[in-house]
């Protein structure tokens, strides 16, 4: 798990989804789709944060036709108890909520 935001006080912990999504374009800007468009950003809440992901365009060849996308990119979680900023793979929504999850308990697990 990749934190890339530590808030140091209460005031950037967000409290509600629009927030969240808020705190991502802050620091991450808007993503676009592979034809250039605007992607348009979701909020998921859940009980440990927000998973905040984006829905792209589905790419076409120049007649139309679908071709496959380009593997890659990511979605974000917003931490609601510190506002911190993780990145998780652009998973399907409840996918990507179970790997912070798994990431979160192997955090919490010490080294033997």
């Amino acid at each position: 798990m990749t934190s890339d935001n530590s808030p140091t006080d209460r005031q950037n912990v967000p409290t509600n989804p629009d927030e969240a999504l808020e705190a991502v374009r802050r620091q991450f800007g808007r993503p676009q789709s592979f034809d250039g468009t605007p992607a348009p950003l979701h909020v998921q809440e859940f009980d440990l944060g927000y998973l905040v992901y984006a829905t792209y365009a589905k790419p076409v060849d120049r007649n139309g036709r679908p071709v496959p996308a380009p593997p890659g990119g990511s979605s974000f979680v917003v931490a609601k108890e510190s506002g911190a900023i993780s990145t998780v793979p652009n998973y399907p929504p409840d996918q990507a909520i179970a790997l912070y999850r798994k990431q979160l308990r192997r955090a919490d697990t010490p080294e033997a």
